[in-house]
């Protein structure tokens, strides 16, 4: 969908969601966009791209994001989950019944 602001496309609200996560995390540290794709041996474009909401990041990428930060995954999971809008569902209440 795209992003009224920028006309730009967003995979989704989730990707959006992450993409501030890394990019508040970055600033804590303050790196540049350049100095963390140095750090995480991804392009500055890449990493503005994934700060936007742009990308569908693999698993491997958000590993390697995290290694440049010096933090560990879980850090970066745990500031998305608490940005995370509550009316977007969780994995464990789309569509599932627990007893």
């Amino acid at each position: 969908m795209p992003d009224k602001r920028t006309s730009r496309l967003v995979v989704s609200v989730e990707h959006l969601v992450l993409g501030r996560a890394v990019r508040e995390l970055r600033a804590r540290r303050d790196l540049s966009q350049e100095r963390l794709g140095f750090h995480s041996g991804l392009h500055r474009n890449y990493v503005g791209a994934i700060e936007r909401g742009e990308i569908n990041a693999t698993f491997r990428t958000l590993l390697t994001l995290s290694s440049g930060l010096i933090i560990p995954l879980s850090e970066l999971i745990r500031l998305y989950e608490r940005r995370r809008p509550d009316h977007i569902p969780s994995e464990t209440t789309r569509g599932e019944r627990h007893a």
